[in-house]
C-alpha cells in the first residue's frame, strides 16, 4: 500500500508487479519524491516552469478571468499569489544561474526545494481560494507554503554564512 503524508512516498510494492518501489523515507518531497529530485538537480527548469505558469496565470486572471475575480472579490488573492510565484521564481533561477558543474550546494538545494514547495502551497493554494475553492484551503494551507518561502531564503542565508566563513561554494 502506498502512504502519502505530507508527499513522502513510503517503500512499497506496486500492486500489478512484485517490484519493489523506492523508498522514500529519508526525503522531504512536495508533493512527490520525483519533484524533490528535479528541483535540487535542476532548478534552472523549476524556475522556467514557474515562470512560465506564473505570466500565464497572471494574464488568465487579468483577462479571461477578471469578471468572476471581480465578482468574488479575489483579485488581490490572485495577484498576490501570482506575484509571489514570480518572485520566488526569479530566486530559482538566480539558484540555477550560479549551479556550479560539480552540482548545487546543500543550502542552496534545500532553499530551491523550500521555494518550490512555497510556490505550490502558497500560491496553489491561493489560486484555489481564488476560484472559488474551500475558505479552509486559504486560512489553512498558505502559512504553511510561506513558512517554505521563508526557509528557502533562511537557507540561502546560512548558504551566504557557510561560504563568507570558509571561502567554499558547498
Amino acid at each position: 500500500r502506498v502512504i502519502f503524508f505530507l508527499g513522502v512516498r513510503w517503500g512499497c510494492r506496486h500492486r500489478s508487479t512484485s517490484r519493489r518501489l523506492p523508498d522514500l523515507r529519508n526525503s522531504i518531497a512536495f508533493p512527490a519524491g520525483e519533484i524533490n529530485g528535479a528541483v535540487m538537480r535542476n532548478p534552472l527548469l523549476a524556475s522556467s516552469l514557474f515562470g512560465l505558469t506564473g505570466v500565464v496565470l497572471g494574464a488568465f486572471g487579468a483577462h479571461a478571468l477578471h469578471d468572476h475575480l471581480v465578482t468574488r472579490g479575489t483579485t488581490g488573492t490572485w495577484e498576490t499569489a501570482v506575484f509571489y510565484q514570480l518572485i520566488h521564481a526569479l530566486a530559482l533561477l538566480g539558484v540555477g544561474l550560479t549551479r556550479p558543474a560539480a552540482g548545487l550546494p546543500r543550502w542552496l538545494g534545500r532553499a530551491a526545494l523550500a521555494w518550490a514547495a512555497g510556490i505550490v502551497l502558497f500560491s496553489g493554494s491561493l489560486y484555489v481560494f481564488a476560484l472559488g475553492g474551500p475558505k479552509l484551503i486559504g486560512a489553512i494551507v498558505p502559512p504553511f507554503g510561506g513558512l517554505c518561502l521563508i526557509t528557502g531564503w533562511a537557507c540561502v542565508f546560512l548558504h551566504a554564512k557557510a561560504t563568507s566563513s570558509t571561502g567554499s561554494h558547498s
